[in-house]
């Protein structure tokens, strides 16, 4: 049962957490799953009881936790026991609390070095090659307006590796077909990640990718009159049948999807009609990073392939997307000259000269 002081005291974080933080809704709904668990640990205890043997019999209760028979993840455990860290830091400053709870105590709450390594490592992630791209978008067979939108939403997410909440909230307004553009603007109610304004080229793996989507925004403009205000990728219209007993598919309807949801059953269907494996939405954003990645050549072309992905710094798109899987180390390194003769006019670098560039470069792309 719910301790009714605990809730005052929980509501009173997350409102800090939203207008002081700018946490979204998303973060705090997470941060509020993680302290529901601790109190499911203690009983519902009253906070001002908080302990080291509270914190050590949580983790202790979350390496009991699971779903479907799996045990947690370190990667599961780590968030949940920063979630519960952050909240009870912030709580020994509050007043009635300072006395109460010891920071030394809340120090507990973390994992052991190794499992913390384990839980930030990057791991190769599954992701759709080119071609696979390819032989989905051609198996969709052109009968209707949704068969064209499910073709150029699927060239979109290779073309941009745009996130999907993105690309559902994209409307007509933020394409440039001339500069081939797409500017995910939060203004125009575009759901970016932190709210982030991003200015995203189309970038040009493959023609007949960037001509699908074209033709796509063209026929939206011309036959169906879309105007700026309207979605790039409408909802299914779906309208009661004649004989009232049933339902039916009539084309698009100007009108925006509420979730992502809608865009991995797109995926799924597509991909089972064409007998293809099912890819994630965003795992097209880790197809269109690797992809971008193999045709640079010089920092500068990296760091704006970086900013087109809506990173930062440079260090974001190789940490969390930069990771090989095993088959691209085996290509890379088989593609390494290792007998020594050089050819041509390459320069040989010496590892003090490798690692001059690489600190003169670092400042220069995360600047």
């Amino acid at each position: 049962m719910a301790n009714a002081t605990n809730e005052k005291e929980k509501r009173r974080y997350f409102k800090w957490l939203r207008g002081a933080r700018g946490y979204s809704e998303k973060t705090i709904v997470a941060i509020e799953r993680a302290i529901h668990q601790f109190e499911e640990s203690t009983g519902f205890k009253d906070f001002k009881t908080f302990c080291e043997r509270q914190a050590t019999n949580f983790k202790k209760w979350l390496e009991r936790s699971g779903h479907n028979g799996k045990m947690l993840s370190n990667t599961s455990k780590y968030h949940t026991l920063r979630h519960v860290n952050g909240f009870f830091s912030w709580l020994s400053t509050q007043p009635g609390y300072k006395s109460r709870i010891n920071l030394d105590s809340v120090s507990y709450l973390t994992l052991d070095k190794r499992a913390v390594k384990d839980a930030l490592s990057v791991r190769p992630r599954r992701f759709p090659s080119l071609e696979q791209v390819l032989e989905l978008v051609e198996s969709i067979k052109i009968e209707s307006d949704i068969d064209r939108r499910d073709q150029a939403l699927i060239s979109l997410l290779l073309l941009t590796g745009i996130r999907y909440r993105a690309l559902c909230s994209l409307s007509m307004g933020c394409v440039d077909l001339d500069q081939l553009k797409i500017n995910q603007d939060p203004r125009q109610g575009v759901q970016t990640k932190g709210g982030k304004p991003i200015i995203t080229r189309i970038l040009p793996f493959n023609k007949k990718l960037v001509d699908i989507f074209v033709d796509w925004v063209k026929h939206l403009t011309k036959n169906l009159k879309f105007g700026p205000c309207d979605p790039l990728f409408p909802k299914t219209s779906v309208v009661q049948s004649e004989d009232g007993f049933s339902f039916e598919v009539q084309g698009v309807k100007a009108e925006f999807w509420a979730v992502g949801n809608s865009i991995r059953d797109i995926l799924k269907r597509r991909s089972e009609d064409a007998g293809l494996p099912y890819f994630n939405p965003h795992s097209f954003r880790h197809a269109a990073c690797q992809l971008a990645l193999r045709y640079s050549r010089t920092p500068e072309e990296f760091k704006a392939l970086s900013q087109n992905f809506g990173h930062e710094a440079v260090t974001t798109t190789l940490r969390s997307y930069g990771t090989l899987d095993d088959q691209r180390v085996n290509d890379v390194l088989s593609g390494i000259d290792f007998s020594g003769e050089r050819t041509g006019n390459n320069k040989d670098f010496s590892i003090k000269d490798l690692e001059e560039f690489v600190r003169t470069k670092k400042k220069q792309l995360d600047k």
